[in-house]
């Protein structure tokens, strides 16, 4: 009888356990996302690699401002900020809950974008990185709390990357998968650059929140999956993953 090669065992013991299938991902999440803000992270404190950037880029997108585009990114930051986003997040809560008639999935939402509201500001207070100098910014004094990271970029991007994470696990189609992906990124792009643009922030403050705010949602994918493996209420849709192995692989084992 041949002997299973080791990729082929670490495959067949895979596939019996939903609880590492469960958290598995969302590790995989968080330790990018510790990674990517690690490193932007040690670039501010050390001033070197990344940070080497942050002076050059926001004087050329300071020095290519426009009028038009000027007003429609200062309109994205005045949504995506403090006082509204947290307004749009609570009315999506509410009524995601209304219609479909769950709780879980709009609490856990809820509790993403809280745990990463406090997340961001306990670095910021730690940090305490200076903002770029006032004449930068489009409104001179505006921003005083730290500048790093980017509270704008990290709750929107939590938004944009746990809802569609909460949404796609329910309906794994490859376009809604790929839509919810392109548009996420697209989203949270935009956003970034506008605090960029307006010279409220610097280039590693953007991508150091997008990854604690990838870390935030890891952690949200692992918490939702190990509530999927110990069974779903009534009212909660079928995750568009099993916890059950998959039968090919329950096969070939």
């Amino acid at each position: 009888m041949p002997q299973k090669s080791p990729v082929r065992s670490l495959i067949g013991w895979y596939a019996t356990q939903p609880v590492v299938r469960a958290v598995l991902p969302g590790v995989l999440l968080v330790g990018l996302g510790a990674l990517v803000f690690g490193s932007m992270l040690d670039a501010v404190q050390e001033h070197d690699d990344f940070s080497l950037y942050d002076r050059p880029v926001l004087e050329f997108l300071v020095g290519v401002r426009t009028g038009v585009l000027t007003s429609v990114l200062a309109a994205l930051t005045f949504v995506t900020g403090p006082t509204v986003l947290p307004i749009i997040v609570l009315v999506a809560c509410l009524v995601w809950g209304r219609v479909r008639r769950e709780w879980w999935r709009p609490l856990l939402l809820a509790g993403a974008m809280i745990g990463s509201t406090a997340l961001s500001l306990a670095v910021k207070g730690i940090v305490a990185r200076p903002r770029p100098p006032e004449e930068t910014m489009y409104i001179p004094g505006s921003e005083t709390t730290g500048s790093f990271p980017s509270g704008h970029t990290i709750g929107t991007a939590t938004f944009l990357f746990a809802v569609g994470y909460l949404v796609a696990s329910r309906r794994p189609t490859r376009r809604f998968v790929l839509g919810w992906l392109v548009g996420g990124v697209l989203g949270v792009a935009a956003v970034a650059i506008s605090r960029l643009y307006l010279g409220y922030h610097f280039l590693t403050d953007v991508i150091g929140a997008a990854g604690l705010a990838v870390a935030v949602v890891g952690v949200v994918t692992v918490i939702d999956r190990l509530h999927v493996t110990r069974g779903l209420p009534p009212s909660e849709p079928e995750p568009g993953w099993s916890p059950e192995p998959p039968p090919e692989l329950t096969a070939r084992t």
